[in-house]
Order: structure tokens, then sequence, then C-alpha cells
């Protein structure tokens, strides 16, 4: 006999979550896994005893008992009576706890059977994962559709649909969508960016169909368009960086349902168009308090500024750290954040209206410069210390400055080349101050999903708590792409820009 455990905590009210599982065919409405469902004899199907005679959506049948129901306890045990898959005696208990920060609960859902022996790691796979876990992240997407509402068991059991979409959630279409994007047709400058019809392929296993509301513009975009960073083979739509609502689903797909509004920042680049299809696993779901337009600036340069504080350089109170670009859509974030942390923040901007920006951000000491020059103003603001840690979006033309403004044991971390790709650096001028030097890159620290989740809830948390404000100066329809990229390479710009579909 093998035992299979799984346990989660659910962004919805006890009540809500209950009213829904204590229906015993109410897992045809929310578990993918599950096709047609029904009790046998029109039993209550809360009732002891009951039987709900199903398919799964691979073919396997499945009778199961209700053994036990409390709505006291909030405790749902059942049993396997029949069933085509090689499990004998299996027993299956869900429990619901009530979490006390928030309107959240705790599901915690556990099993014990018998099965052949030798397929003990399968069966653990494919119940714990394809059936607890698969079964859970449905329900979240449901419950997220249904925000709100009470399960009412005379209503129709099937998840809310969108046009061309199975009730299952599942892409019914096999035929791709016509879109609107900007491609870059060769590298180089704006000129090659051109407006035409793109396509947003039917989704296949593990990938969802978005129809795009907001897009972030970031100066990545400008290196991949320039060719700095090989990224596309022209002809490509640029972008990493956007937000949306899932159109539909392919298979294999749990966590994500038709109507979701989702935001993501990754590669493969291709966000600036009106629809695209892409991997599930790299969609965050939005909350409620996350609107679009915020999303599609806090994705990239929030969990940029989210890993560059928090892991590469972890910022403590009482640092002094030195921000370039400090009124850009990056050094905003860096300031308001690092300031929230107990740090004192020097920053590097090119104007004095940038400087009033930045200073209102967090930004301490904002140090107005056209030519790269700041390490003796940084040296007369630390009497002489320098600081601990500079994040240096600027690379090439700050090279000289950044070493003479960094502390003894300070930690030059280089997440941009605005000013062109920093040269070879000998590792003899490092050790003249025992100099860290970090070259991080966003995608590789969110390259697991589990992290990813957990920078985008800090992020979101940071923003829904005060710590990072959102103030989108610059938004642009996604035809004048060309525009907001000429506008963000001139520093006519400060803080975030969109693009509007």
């Amino acid at each position: 006999m093998i035992k299979v455990t799984r346990s989660a905590v659910i962004d919805a009210p006890i009540e809500q979550v209950w009213a829904l599982l204590r229906d015993f065919n109410s897992h045809s409405a929310w578990h993918p896994a599950v096709g047609d469902s029904q009790i046998e004899n029109g039993e209550p199907a809360d009732q002891i005893g009951c039987v709900r005679n199903f398919f799964l959506k691979d073919g396997n049948h499945i009778r199961e008992q209700l053994l036990a129901l409390s709505d006291e306890q909030h405790i749902s045990t059942y049993c396997i009576l029949d069933a085509t898959l090689p499990m004998k005696r299996y027993v299956a208990t869900l429990r619901l706890s009530p979490v006390t920060d928030g309107n959240r609960c705790f599901w915690h859902w556990q099993s014990s059977f018998d099965i052949p022996k030798g397929r003990e790691r399968e069966f653990d796979e494919l119940v714990g994962n394809g059936v607890y876990q698969t079964g859970f992240a449905g329900l979240s997407s449901f419950l997220r559709k249904t925000r709100g509402a009470l399960w009412n068991p005379d209503q129709s059991a099937k998840p809310p649909t969108v046009a061309g979409v199975s009730s299952s959630g599942l892409s019914n279409s096999t035929t791709a969508m016509r879109a609107q994007g900007i491609v870059a047709n060769s590298l180089g400058g704006v000129e090659v960016l051109k407006y035409q019809d793109v396509t947003a392929a039917a989704p296949g296993p593990g990938e969802v169909r978005l129809r795009q509301t907001v897009i972030g513009v970031n100066y990545i975009d400008v290196y991949v368009r320039n060719g700095q960073y090989r990224m596309i083979k022209p002809p490509q739509a640029l972008g990493m960086e956007a937000a949306g609502v899932v159109i539909d689903v392919g298979t294999g797909v749990a966590h994500l349902l038709p109507g979701d509004r989702v935001a993501y920042a990754c590669v493969p680049v291709g966000s600036y168009v009106s629809a695209r299809t892409m991997p599930a696993d790299s969609l965050v779901v939005l909350p409620d308090t996350i609107s679009d337009e915020v999303a599609a600036t806090l994705m990239l340069k929030g969990l940029t500024a989210e890993y560059l504080l928090h892991r590469t350089c972890r910022v403590r109170a009482g640092d002094v750290v030195l921000v370039h670009a400090a009124a850009g859509g990056v050094g905003l974030f860096l300031c308001q954040w690092a300031k929230s942390l107990g740090a004192t923040v020097i920053g590097t901007v090119s104007s004095e209206e940038k400087a009033r920006i930045a200073r209102a951000n967090g930004c301490a000491h904002p140090i107005i410069t056209n030519d790269y020059r700041f390490a003796d103003q940084v040296q007369t603001i630390t009497a002489g210390r320098g600081v601990s840690c500079i994040f240096d979006g600027l690379g090439r033309e700050a090279f000289e400055d950044n070493l003479a403004a960094l502390a003894y044991c300070g930690h030059w971390v280089s997440f941009g080349q605005a000013s062109g790709a920093q040269s070879a650096i000998a590792l003899e001028r490092l050790s003249e101050k025992s100099i860290t030097l970090s070259r991080p890159v966003l995608f590789h620290y969110t390259r697991e999903r589990r992290v990813l989740l957990e920078m985008a809830r800090n992020t979101f948390e940071a923003y829904s708590s005060g710590i990072l404000r959102v103030d989108i100066r610059h938004r642009y329809p996604l035809a004048s792409a060309a525009q907001a990229h000429s506008d963000l390479e001139a520093r006519r710009t400060a803080g975030p820009i969109v693009l509007l579909v």
C-alpha cells in the first residue's frame, strides 16, 4: 500500500471553496482531467453513500462512493468502487482549514491504495501530480473565474467559456488567429520596425494563446533591435513583457483558464503583438489589485528590481548604494525599494527634471551628469568611503567612475549597457579594492517557475503595500513603437513606457 499527500493554500474564503467541494459531482467543472460525470440513481450529490460515475479525459472509467461529509470540519472522504486503473482499496480524504492571514484556506488531500509491485513511483506521480496538483490548479483557476460567488449545484457544472473555447478550457480550434504587431525586418535603427499583420498559432501542448492589452517597453528591446543582443532572427516581433487575457489553452495546461488575466516577462522575444501563443509556465496570474498597465510595467522592471536588491546584492539598512539612470523604469523601482530597505540612495540622471523625479522616488542624492562622470560627487557625499553597491545599467562609458565610486569590498552589479557593451575587465582592476562584479540576467533567475512565482508575489506585494509606485508618463499606440524607441534612446522619457493595444 502506498500513501500520497498534497497540500496547498487557496486564495479564496473557506465557505466559497467548501460550497463547491461538498458537491461530490462538482469535479467535472473544475478538474481538467475529468470528463463526463454523473451521480447514479439521481441521488443528491451530498448524500452519504452516493456514487459518482465518471470518465477521465484519457479514456479511463471510475466509480467512486462518498463515505463521509462534515460541514463542521470541512472534510470529505470517498473510495473507488471500480476503475479501469489498477488501483485497489483506494480511500481519499479532502480537508479544508481556514488561514488566519486573509481570505484564504488550506487544502489537504491524501489517499492510500494498493497497486502492482514496482509501479509505486509511477502512481505516486500520477495521483500526486496528475490528480491532486492538477486538481488544485484547476480548482484555483475555476474560483478565480467565479470570484465571490457560492457554488450552486443546480446550475450547469461547466466552467465559463469564451468564443472558440470548449467547456473544458481546451482549444477547440486548430487554426491560427490573425493579429497585428511590430516586426523588426532586420537589425538596426528604429526604421527597421514595421507595423504589420502577424498570426497567433493555436496553442499546442503546454501552451496558451493570449489577447494582449498592454505591452511594456524596455531598454533590452533596443539592444535586441540593434543587434547588441542576438536574440531574434528577422523578420520577428520585438518585446519581452506584456499583460493580457487568456483566449484558449492547449492540452496539459491546468493552472490557467480562458478569461484569466495574466502577465509575463520572458523569452522568447515577441510581445509587440496584439495576440500571441506561448508557454503556459511563463505566465503569472494577476491579482485583482494589479491593473494590466501596472502589470506591464512591474513584470520585467519590477522583477528586475526584486532580484537585484534581494538576490544579486542583498541591500540592508545602512547601506549606501548608487543607482544609474535613477529616473528610468528600473531605476525608479530600485530607488523606491532600496529606500524602503533602509538604504541611502545616490543616483545619476541627465537633467534637473529627472533629478526632481528621482528625488521624489527615494533617491536622496541625485547627480546630474551627461558625460558619465560622477565619482568625485559620490566620494564627497560619502565622505570618501564610496558606495557599497552600484546598480549599473549604463555599461562602457561608466567603467572608470564606477571603480572610483565603489567602496573597498564593494559590489558592482552590471545589468545593462545603455552606453555600449562593457569592454573586457582585467581582474587586477577589481583587486584594487577587492571588488565583486556581477553580470546578472533576469531570465536566469526566473527559469524555475517556483522562483518566478515567488518573485512576482514579492513584487506585487511591494506595489500593493506602497513600496513600489507606478507613474506611467509615456503611453503609445502599438503602431507607434518606433517613436517610443526613439524617445527612449534620446533620453526623452522618465519612468515606465507602455504600448496600448
